[in-house]
């Protein structure tokens, strides 16, 4: 195996890893393969609160993940190395800010730190289901850096309100994107 390694100033680390006949290989950022996460599914919850995960994401949950309050009424779910990257963010929050102390407050004091089960089921906790408004009909969508989950009526009617800027959404919102 020959591990090639360039570094950058903004990226601490690029590998690519290539075996010898050139054919297997990936790409390393730092020190994880960023996630990405996309599609979505309708699963149910059962009266316990527990959620099977799509197929699609078990593997890069596998290790542990975090559920918290999400922005629209909906949950976020990181991988646990994803939270911690993003809780290093949010440490950075200065408190003297106002708006900074109170999300931080309100996106930790909600977090729950879980471990999907043999079956891939995690446990939503009730508060996290309350603030969510879930029933039994959900919507699990992928989000490219987690995963969301939403009331799945919900996600429907917030899907339909969107659609119209969605189609409207061009070079000027999202820079380099067409």
């Amino acid at each position: 195996m020959v591990i090639f390694a360039i570094i950058f100033l903004e990226t601490p680390l690029l590998c690519a890893i290539v075996e010898k006949n050139g054919v297997k290989w990936s790409y390393l950022v730092g020190k994880e393969v960023a996630p990405m996460f996309l599609g979505s599914y309708e699963p149910k919850m059962d009266d316990k609160g527990r959620l099977i995960l799509p197929a699609k994401f078990r593997d890069q949950l596998a290790g542990g993940l975090v559920i918290t309050r999400g922005q629209d009424r909906c949950l976020y779910v990181f991988p646990a190395a994803e939270f911690e990257r993003m809780y290093q963010e949010l440490r950075r929050a200065p408190l003297s800010s106002r708006q900074g102390r109170d999300y931080v407050r309100v996106m930790l004091s909600g977090a729950s730190d879980e471990i999907p089960d043999k079956q891939g089921r995690i446990v939503i906790p009730p508060q996290l289901r309350t603030y969510a408004d879930l029933g039994k009909q959900l919507a699990v969508i992928g989000a490219g850096s987690r995963v969301e989950i939403w009331n799945g009526q919900a996600w429907n009617q917030y899907l339909a309100e969107q659609e119209e800027a969605f189609a409207q959404t061009g070079e000027e919102v999202i820079p380099g994107m067409f």
